[in-house]
């Protein structure tokens, strides 16, 4: 199974906190209260959130932390890198010579092509779809007539 990690996870959950109310400045222990992720585990996010510059630190009184740029300009996949490293279903989508089987593997340029689908899709979902109430969809249910059958009382 193909699976962000949970602090990746929780960067989404902070970062869409964050989005909500994009003009303004959060303390991280407000960010861990509303959010239900521990405050060292909030402190930790933010530090590498700020080096990756999605959000910035703000010093003083006053202070704290704010997106760096707009929610509809900042996209999960960018989350990502910053917490995983570059977006890659296998190795050799990272290094090209990570893999004992590198020399003689016929697939890794198909290895690539889905590779970049699924940074194309990450990249195609930023913070304000994240933020965006989803409607549950409705599942139809279709009886054709035919497959039917009439039952005598």
């Amino acid at each position: 199974m193909l699976r962000i990690s949970k602090m990746t996870d929780y960067a989404i959950v902070v970062l869409s906190l964050m989005a909500r109310e994009s003009n303004r400045t959060f303390a991280a222990a407000e960010v861990a209260e509303r959010t239900g992720i521990t405050a060292p585990t909030v402190s930790k996010l933010l530090k590498s959130l700020t080096r990756a510059q999605i959000v910035s630190s703000i010093r003083g009184v006053k202070g704290g932390y704010r997106l760096s740029r707009p929610p509809e300009e900042t996209s999960v996949a960018s989350i990502v890198d910053a917490l995983e490293g570059p977006i890659a279903i296998t190795e050799c989508g990272v290094a090209q010579d990570s893999c004992q089987q590198s020399h003689s593997c016929h697939i890794r340029g198909n290895w690539n092509v889905i590779n970049r689908a699924v940074r194309t899709a990450l990249e195609s979902v930023t913070l304000t779809d994240m933020v965006k109430p989803q409607h549950p969809v409705v599942e139809e249910s279709v009886i054709h007539l035919t497959s039917l059958q009439h039952t005598p009382r």
